[in-house]
């Protein structure tokens, strides 16, 4: 009698066959004027509020082209970034320090950064709760999450980018980010106008708890 597979085994494979599959939606997101210019605000009100030890260890999940690991490097912070596709041969062309890992399986010890840096990353992950689950583990107690992510059903549709599967609600956000384990969470609404017309995007500050 033939040996039945392993059920979990069986799950595994399947996730990973659908995971493999949404590769095809990755495309390079060269940076624009607003994306830098958010980086640049959201990291100077972060460093007031709750500010990176010096040098300390920071994670940037979804790192795109690199803009927020520049600004990293350059407040003397050791960075190293996450992110897949075309834009990790554009950040090892600057020199920066990336490595090519889906998001939401970071391959790195538990309780090893002061910070992890996620904007406009966590609405690409098909199960977010997971996703910041990971970002909590990898930080150290004590530790330091920004989050951001845009807002559905502004004049944009950033709920119809075809890669986009998590745009959720700002209370859905801070209840998943809740429910993960943080605590003394800040959250920051940040509107503006496009051609398409107004937008809006979401911040999370939280701390891990010692």
């Amino acid at each position: 009698m033939p040996d039945r597979p392993d059920p979990t085994l069986e799950r595994y494979r399947r996730l990973d066959a659908f995971l493999e599959k949404l590769r095809g939606d990755i495309y390079p997101e060269p940076p624009t004027d607003l994306h830098t210019e958010l980086t640049r605000r959201m990291f100077a009100n972060l460093a007031k509020v709750r500010p990176p030890p010096d040098g300390g260890a920071v994670l940037d999940v979804g790192c795109g082209q690199g803009v927020a690991l520049e600004l990293f490097k350059a407040a003397g912070l050791d960075a190293v970034g996450v992110t897949l596709g075309p834009d990790a041969e554009v950040c090892r062309a600057k020199g920066l320090n990336i490595v090519e890992m889906d998001l939401s399986f970071l391959d790195f010890e538990d309780d090893r950064f002061d910070l992890v840096w996620c904007r406009h990353a966590l609405e690409h992950s098909v199960f977010p709760f997971f996703t910041l689950s990971e970002m909590h583990r990898v930080l150290k107690p004590g530790g330091v999450l920004y989050m951001e992510a845009p807002a559905p059903d502004t004049a944009p549709a950033h709920q119809a980018n075809p890669n986009h599967y998590s745009v959720l609600g700002k209370s859905m956000w801070i209840e998943l980010i809740r429910r993960t384990g943080f605590v003394d969470i800040i959250s920051i609404d940040i509107g503006f106008e496009t051609r398409a017309g107004p937008d809006t995007y979401w911040g999370f500050i939280q701390t891990k708890p010692v």
